[in-house]
């Protein structure tokens, strides 16, 4: 009897080749949360919120501009509404009242000296301390910075007794000598930081040119840091146009010699006319508005400078 024979296997046809895959497009590999990331979709939403910033910006001002056009009930009845009666004479009231005239131009002149003397000496230590890289340089730098922990009401007595031994107690010229003293740790440090930027080939070049200290300082550091300067003398003269401690103490209440700020309260009394007074602060307020409008680009640039590498 024959075995039986294994059944004879047909050959297959081979499988046919997969087509591939067609690309996906683009827009698919895009997830859900890059596209809500996405600059225009962020367009709307920043817009909307930096017209609220400029809102929440502009309504202190409108209102403090609208008050002092008003008297004293429409300013508490009616706060925001336009005034029915346009009192400009608030104005001329506050003008007379407090002697404005004087004490803006005291304000102006003690502003103006002590800005140029802070400049003049914060310009060099801070060429000095961005030139330096030393322990002594580091000394410098932590000692200036050792000012920040000083309250500057601590320093009100010792100040007072300062000029009364120098005998300029009540007198502008001691506000012009003081203030520089009380700006310089902050001064320095800025002006430190934006001379630090100036690119050492530029100073070797003018160094071998002959240029000395000087010529360095005039003709490369402070032009290229000249935003840091702009921004020190913006912030600095905000500080010294508002003082109001120390002008009221050492300087006094004078009218010949006494500041806007020291002026300013004269207004106030026991029947208040809160118009003329919010007229008087507009008054005040509108020379430093002025130098920050004409200055604020140059501002704009100190703020971000350094932040792009280019």
């Amino acid at each position: 009897m024959t075995a039986p024979q294994p059944a004879t296997r047909l050959p297959q046809p081979p499988p046919p080749p997969r087509r591939p895959a067609p690309p996906r497009p683009a827009t698919a590999a895009v997830r859900p949360s890059a596209r809500r990331r996405s600059p225009r979709a962020r367009g709307p939403v920043a817009g909307l919120l930096s017209w609220l910033y400029a809102l929440v910006l502009a309504a202190p001002l409108y209102y403090l501009v609208v008050s002092a056009l008003k008297t004293n009930i429409e300013i508490f009845t009616h706060p925001f509404a336009l005034p029915e009666h346009w009192l400009w004479r608030n104005f001329s009231t506050a003008w007379r009242t407090a002697d404005l005239g004087q004490a803006l131009l005291n304000s102006a002149l003690i502003s103006a000296v002590a800005i140029v003397l802070t400049l003049g000496l914060a310009l060099p230590a801070a060429y000095a301390l961005a030139r330096l890289d030393n322990r002594l340089a580091r000394l410098i730098t932590g000692t200036f910075s050792v000012g920040f922990l000083i309250p500057p009401f601590a320093a009100l007595i010792p100040t007072v007794v300062l000029s009364i031994k120098m005998n300029l107690f009540y007198t502008r010229e001691f506000q012009m000598l003081f203030l520089p003293a009380g700006a310089l740790p902050l001064s320095v440090l800025l002006l430190t930081q934006f001379m630090r930027t100036v690119p050492p080939a530029l100073v070797e070049s003018a160094a071998l040119d002959g240029a000395g200290n000087w010529r360095l300082l005039v003709n490369v550091f402070i032009p290229i840091a000249m935003p840091g300067v702009v921004s020190v003398t913006i912030l600095q003269l905000l500080a010294f146009w508002n003082e109001y401690l120390f002008s009221l103490t050492i300087t006094g209440t004078a009218p010949d010699i006494r500041t806007a700020q020291v002026a300013l309260p004269t207004l106030v009394s026991d029947a208040t006319d809160f118009g003329v007074l919010t007229a008087g602060t507009v008054l005040t307020l509108l020379p430093v508005y002025v130098a920050y409008s004409l200055s604020s680009r140059r501002m704009q640039e100190a703020l971000t400078a350094g932040a792009v590498k280019g």
